[in-house]
């Protein structure tokens, strides 16, 4: 089940353009627990994204992946192989 970051933000830009594009006109009524999924997925998106740009920034400022670990509630290594790449690429 695991999914990166960019599969949960690209399942989140999917959905923003179906709200954007809906038109009620045309549509089927969906329950509202199907409703607020929808908008929970989104609302993760945001925060993971939110966060990368927040380790990044924390990178480029020079704090350690061992503080960046911590404050994440996990090891350095693995805050390290999860936020890496994105680190590198910026």
């Amino acid at each position: 089940m695991p999914r990166s970051i960019q599969d949960i933000l690209d399942h989140a830009d999917e959905l923003a353009k179906r709200f954007q594009d809906f038109d009620p006109d045309h549509a089927d009524e969906i329950p509202v627990e199907e409703y607020l999924l929808q908008r929970a997925v989104v609302t993760r998106a945001r925060s993971e994204q939110q966060l990368i740009d927040t380790v990044v920034n924390a990178r480029s400022a020079g704090l350690s992946w061992q503080k960046i670990g911590a404050l994440l509630g996990t090891s350095a290594q693995a805050a390290q192989q999860r936020y890496g790449t994105v680190v590198e690429a910026s």
